[in-house]
């Protein structure tokens, strides 16, 4: 009789391996942010002797070289531009929509001085609030939405960052067609981590040191999210979190950015702020002793309504 030998195979199957952990320290503190640019923005033009000077840069160009050597700060971008004033011009090598291209600029005498006609920026300064810091990896969220330069309407391309202690001295307050603001000192030199994304589904980077009594908390799944009660986290005073009631109405598992809508109960919030605020963006959601999501926008025909995103989302973002 022959015998056969059977090989049982194991199938493979991939796996879904979530790198976040299943509790995180939540947030809700108030965070100072600064944005170094990868490269000079131009943000903007101005006459020089009643006329613009003419070239190919638009509003949103980077600038990465002058005459072939880079810049990245005002600093020097303007000393590269000195060398070359008896020439009267200068190559520039510029980054738009991803794409490097070069053009010639002409610097004009106006009053003895050599212009460029440029508005130019390169770095942002800013008020967030820290959603979550991730114990295994000590990667932390902020934000919960991208980092735009206003005058050009484009995300900022980071060469590093670094989140920092503010405290909230006042509350511009929200009304309908409005939105509020979070009003802040900085202390530049008392630093929490850096900033190595800034993605439209928040900023990211590593802590360098913890911030005091945050609480572990358990992350829900987008199936935890329910419509009904919940809290937010933030700051409307000082360093102090606090908590305040909000009620979500609508919930969208389709949206990338948009996931829950929520509105704001809380008569302490309302009366202080006037609804969502800028710089509130980054609060974390809470429902049912779960993180589940985090503010990222105010609805400005209505500031007591907001949306939030879901905080898997957020956290799978911080993992890549």
């Amino acid at each position: 009789m022959k015998k056969y030998i059977i090989i049982l195979l194991m199938l493979l199957m991939p796996i879904e391996v979530l790198a976040y952990s299943d509790y995180i320290y939540l947030g809700g503190n108030t965070l100072g942010i600064q944005i170094d640019m990868d490269g000079v923005l131009v943000v903007g033009f101005y006459k020089i002797n009643n006329k613009y000077n003419q070239s190919d840069l638009k509003v949103g160009d980077y600038i990465k070289e002058v005459n072939g050597v880079k810049v990245n700060s005002l600093k020097s971008l303007t000393e590269e531009i000195e060398k070359y004033t008896k020439e009267g011009k200068v190559n520039i090598k510029y980054l738009r929509d991803k794409k490097e291209n070069n053009t010639t600029l002409n610097l004009i005498n106006e009053d003895g001085i050599y212009k460029t006609g440029l508005f130019v920026k390169d770095g942002i300064t800013g008020i967030g609030t820290l959603t979550y810091i991730d114990p295994g990896t000590n990667i932390y969220g902020a934000l919960g939405h991208e980092i735009i330069e206003s005058n050009s309407k484009q995300i900022v391309e980071i060469k590093d960052g670094s989140i920092f202690k503010n405290i909230i001295t006042s509350i511009d307050k929200s009304t309908t067609g409005n939105a509020g603001s979070k009003n802040a000192k900085y202390y530049y030199n008392s630093t929490y981590g850096n900033i190595t994304k800034n993605t439209n589904h928040g900023i990211f980077g590593e802590v360098s040191n913890y911030l005091k009594d945050m609480q572990l908390i358990e992350v829900g799944k987008k199936e935890d999210v329910k419509i009904g009660d919940a809290t937010l986290y933030t700051v409307l005073d000082g360093e102090n979190v606090e908590k305040f009631k909000i009620r979500i109405k609508n919930i969208n598992e389709t949206s990338s950015t948009k996931n829950i809508t929520f509105e704001i109960t809380d008569e302490k919030l309302i009366a202080k702020a006037g609804g969502v605020v800028q710089g509130m963006s980054g609060s974390p959601i809470v429902q049912n002793n779960k993180i589940i999501g985090v503010v990222t926008h105010v609805i400005v025909d209505n500031p007591l309504d907001g949306y939030g995103l879901f905080i898997t989302t957020m956290l799978e973002e911080g993992e890549k």
